[in-house]
Order: structure tokens, then C-alpha cells, then sequence
């Protein structure tokens, strides 16, 4: 009867341990050392998945991580990371697992087949006052529903660039799907993002942030309105289009992740 319920308990720490992204400092095990690590996540990498999807030239733009050194974290990486191929019924597997949120509205989630789909970007745009905001808002709640409810069962992180964020709307919402307001509060991550460099160091943040505890949703709001206030005129206009290139790149990577 113990052996069995050990047995139960390794089973349910492997599984644990398999689901959502992987910890970074499970390299260590694969003998790289702390240190380099360390590195890692200072550059904000702060899963294998993340070192597993970002080019050999990035990581040996971090200082102390030699080509040798750059070389092994990517081998070992590739061990614990699937990148080659795989059949398309495997795939189809694998996407039939994926977790759709509910919008709240019954209309607009049949015309997103089932509601904003998790593991991916999904962009809202339209005109000022059309409510983009607002859904951004009834998601924060709605993710933290059950999964036969529509939601995903974690939390949300909110990033606010345009100081449009209210709490008061969470708990409207929570009390119209019965949850307790300040639970819903507390399992929504809040930060204010002041210009477009910091927009992104916050997605850094978020990033180390999903390797702690289960993050169903985030949501930035918006995404392209510091880059209309920080850079301006045809001359920054590469420029601008690099930078957010590269933070689009950064959360679908995190998306990828998860």
C-alpha cells in the first residue's frame, strides 16, 4: 500500500514537473553551471524553452557566455525541447489540447470558434471608445474561470500603457460570474509600462514571472501606443519598427513557451 502511494506521488511530480514551460535551472543537472545561468536569466531568458527558441548570435551577445559555452546550453536545450519534426497527426493532437477563453459574450466567441485561443497572439484593434479595453478586462476575469466554463484556471498579467487599468471593473465582472472580488484581484499582475524600453522589460519580468506560478492570460494595453509617443518622423521609423519587431518577437516566444 506505501510502495503504491509513492508510486501515485512520483507520477504526480512528473507530471507536475512536465506541465507548462520548463525551468531554466534544470541546466544545471545537464552540467551548466550556476553562474551561466545566472546570465541567462539576466538577459531574460528564464526557461529552456526560451534558450531552446532564440538564435546562437543572442546568446553569445550575453556577456561571459563564450561559443563553446553557447554551443553546449543550446545542446542541451535541444535534449529536453522537441524542434524537429513531427507527424501532422500529432500536431492535431496536440492542438485539440489547446484552451480557448471566453469572452464573455456568447456572439463574439462563435465568431472566434470558441473563444480567444491561448498559445498564440491575438490582436484587437478599432476605433476609440469601442471597447477594447473593456474585453481586455472581462479576460483578466474570465481566465481565471474553470476550464468547462471557458476560462483557463490560472491568472492574468496586465501590462497598462496608457493608464486605462481599473480594479473596479475586475470586481464588476468577478461578482456577474460569482467569484470573490478579491481573490480575482489578487490573481491578476498589474504594472504600468512608462515608455517602450520598459514595455519590454516588464514582458522580461513576465516572463520569469510564468516559470513561478500558472499564468493563463497576458494582456498588454497597448501594445504600439508608446512607439507612436517615443519615436516620431520617417528618420526613427526603422528604428521604431525594429524595436517592435523584436518585443512581438519576445511574447510570441513566451506564447510558444507556454
Amino acid at each position: 500500500m506505501l510502495q503504491q502511494q509513492q508510486s501515485s506521488n512520483q507520477v504526480q511530480e512528473t507530471q507536475s514537473e512536465q506541465f507548462g514551460p520548463i525551468s531554466i535551472t534544470k541546466l544545471e543537472v545537464n552540467g551548466i553551471t550556476g553562474a551561466d545561468i545566472k546570465k541567462l536569466q539576466e538577459a531574460g531568458l528564464h526557461t529552456i524553452e526560451a534558450v531552446a527558441y532564440v538564435p546562437k548570435k543572442l546568446l553569445l551577445s550575453i556577456k561571459g557566455i563564450s561559443e563553446q559555452k553557447a554551443e553546449k546550453i543550446l545542446m542541451e536545450a535541444y535534449k529536453l525541447i522537441p524542434m524537429g519534426f513531427t507527424t501532422a497527426s500529432e500536431f492535431h493532437l496536440k492542438r485539440s489540447e489547446i484552451i480557448q477563453l471566453t469572452s464573455g459574450s456568447k456572439e463574439l466567441d462563435k465568431l472566434l470558434q470558441g473563444g480567444i485561443e491561448t498559445g498564440s497572439i491575438t490582436e484587437m484593434f478599432g476605433e476609440f471608445r469601442t471597447g477594447k479595453t473593456q474585453l481586455c478586462h472581462q479576460l483578466a476575469v474570465t481566465c481565471q474561470l474553470p476550464i468547462d466554463m471557458g476560462g483557463g484556471e490560472g491568472k492574468a498579467l496586465y501590462i497598462d500603457t496608457e493608464g486605462t487599468f481599473r480594479p473596479e471593473r475586475l470586481l464588476a465582472i468577478a461578482e456577474r460570474y460569482g467569484l470573490n472580488g478579491s481573490d480575482v484581484l489578487d490573481n491578476v499582475a498589474y504594472a504600468r509600462a512608462y515608455n517602450s524600453d520598459h514595455q519590454t522589460q516588464l514582458l522580461l519580468q513576465a516572463s520569469a514571472m510564468m516559470t513561478e506560478t500558472r499564468y493563463a492570460l497576458i494582456i498588454v494595453d497597448s501594445a504600439t501606443a508608446l512607439y507612436r509617443t517615443d519615436y516620431s518622423g520617417r528618420g526613427e521609423l526603422s528604428e521604431r519598427q525594429m524595436h517592435m519587431a523584436k518585443f512581438l518577437r519576445t511574447l510570441q516566444r513566451i506564447a510558444d513557451e507556454v
